[in-house]
């Protein structure tokens, strides 16, 4: 099972604050300790909103909206993406992730699973999800 561990933004990795040296250091170890135990598969911080954008849909019309984006409590600063046996390993995993925090105060992580191509159909049940499987789109481990 893959889960994403995401780290919800502050108005501190929105004013494009780098982390200390200390955090830096700390969420190098989480990391370095989530691949030797062979769960690591991704993690990545993300720059401000303002360097964003957004697609709006509206039937098969697009419209694009630059960053920067006001609710901060809604963004996303980085993830981490773990595969896993269960959700109560990806829970253990979770509550030792480092505080996020730039100054070790309050933050917030989310922690959801990612949908399987077998969540979706059994081999020959859909030529969409099987097409997927073809090109290994959402297969762990995909480089």
């Amino acid at each position: 099972m893959r889960f994403m561990i995401l780290v919800k933004a502050t108005a501190d990795s929105e004013a494009g604050r780098m982390p200390s040296e200390a955090l830096l250091a700390e969420m190098g170890a989480f990391h370095e300790e989530l691949a030797q135990a062979g769960v690591l598969l991704d993690g990545n911080g993300l720059k401000s909103s303002a360097e964003g954008f957004r697609v709006y849909y509206d039937g098969q019309t697009r419209r694009v909206v630059d960053g920067p984006f006001a609710e901060t409590k809604e963004l996303v600063a980085g993830y981490t993406m773990i595969q896993v046996r269960s959700r109560e390993e990806a829970l253990e995993w979770a509550r030792r992730f480092p505080n996020p925090s730039l100054d070790g105060g309050a933050a917030q992580i989310e922690v959801r699973p990612v949908f399987e191509l077998e969540d979706f159909a059994a081999p020959g049940d859909s030529a969409a999800v099987d097409r997927m499987r073809e090109i290994d789109l959402g297969q762990p481990g995909r480089r």
